[in-house]
């Protein structure tokens, strides 16, 4: 029992630095929602030791859509894959934590199921490319990108997750 024990200085998760307080953006797609695969990927974070900074179901529109693939505008699929992105509700999420966003990319797969190991969530439970689950930040920079277009500032919020002592040193 007791408190957790002092955190080292630079240690702690609201610095928004990198480290703990890393964040990146989670969007689980129109067939991860259709498929009720919502509460176990929420799961799989929450059991590797990631933290749930914001989460919301949405309708994304088409203009946001555009906006989150614009580095895929000039691909053959980009039209498709606005189309298929807004044919259902999407689930957007920001996970904060160590190394979180190479860590949630390792989680997810690779973007081909059919290249994803078992164990990933790609791996796990698709098997087209073109309805793969799951989107998760390629990089730190494409984390902050894509976390302000989704999420205003005041619907991250920020807590003290009592369970952290447990899983970092």
């Amino acid at each position: 029992g007791g408190p957790p024990p002092p955190r080292p200085p630079g240690r702690g998760r609201r610095s928004g630095a990198a480290g703990l307080g890393e964040r990146t953006f989670v969007a689980i797609k129109p067939d991860g929602v259709q498929r009720h695969l919502v509460g176990e990927i929420i799961r799989r974070f929450e059991r590797k030791g990631l933290q749930l900074v914001g989460l919301k179901l949405l309708q994304a529109s088409e203009e946001l859509l555009r906006e989150h693939y614009i580095a895929l505008r000039d691909r053959p699929f980009y039209s498709r894959l606005v189309k298929y992105m807004s044919s259902g509700p999407v689930v957007a999420m920001v996970w904060q934590g160590l190394d979180v966003v190479k860590t949630v990319r390792t989680m997810i797969g690779e973007t081909n199921p059919a290249e994803s190991r078992p164990g990933t969530i790609r791996g796990d439970f698709c098997v087209e490319v073109s309805k793969n689950v799951i989107h998760g930040s390629d990089s730190v920079e494409s984390a902050r990108q894509e976390i302000s277009l989704w999420f205003r500032p005041e619907e991250l919020t920020c807590w003290e997750d009592t369970a952290e002592h447990w899983i970092y040193a």
